[in-house]
């Protein structure tokens, strides 16, 4: 599937049914309920579900729109790490705060956990601006051999969105320790 052009700007009436959409559907997430069914995600915005299809055709799309500032403040903190003199410095900085965003923001967790190609393009870029930034910083954290050789970014994706299924299946007062535990697993 190619990835959904973007909403440019929408009519005011567009934008507001779009933003009580996104707030029924984060009241359902705060419940504990990432399913997002698109029928009652529709009925708690006060819209039709047709009009809601036509503004998230997918779940994914749904999750893609929720998750998209936070993914743009991940992608943010990649790119300074990127920049950071100290490879050991911004590796570490890297996993921290992809731990605290994902932990925040548990639809983040299902988009960059997600199979699935993204469906936005808004995704699409910023998925391609964070890989970037985290091959560089992988590129140097192994040139200074703070990470093993092997550790790729798909591997740091991964790595990263299960210590947030840890935490948030264990005690929130472990998350520095599993963040230690991973760091010194990844160290050659």
């Amino acid at each position: 599937m190619s990835p959904l052009t973007d909403p440019g700007p929408l009519r005011a009436d567009s934008a507001r049914v779009r933003a009580q959409m996104l707030t029924a559907a984060r009241a359902r997430i705060r419940d504990g309920d990432l399913d997002l069914p698109m029928n009652a995600i529709a009925k708690a915005a006060g819209v039709g579900v047709g009009t809601a299809y036509r503004h998230f055709p997918t779940r994914q799309a749904l999750l893609e729109a929720l998750a998209a500032e936070s993914l743009a403040a991940l992608v943010t903190d990649a790119v300074a790490g990127a920049a950071d003199p100290d490879p050991a410095a911004a590796f570490t900085a890297l996993l921290r705060s992809g731990l605290q965003l994902l932990r925040d923001d548990p639809t983040l967790a299902a988009v960059l956990s997600s199979t699935e190609p993204p469906c936005l393009a808004t995704t699409t870029a910023l998925n391609a601006q964070l890989g970037a930034a985290v091959q560089t910083t992988l590129t140097r954290a192994r040139a200074e051999h703070v990470i093993r050789p092997d550790v790729t970014a798909d591997d740091i994706r991964r790595l990263i969105c299960g210590l947030q299924h840890a935490v948030a299946a264990g005690q929130d007062d472990a998350a520095e320790r599993y963040l230690d535990i991973l760091l010194a697993g990844l160290r050659p």
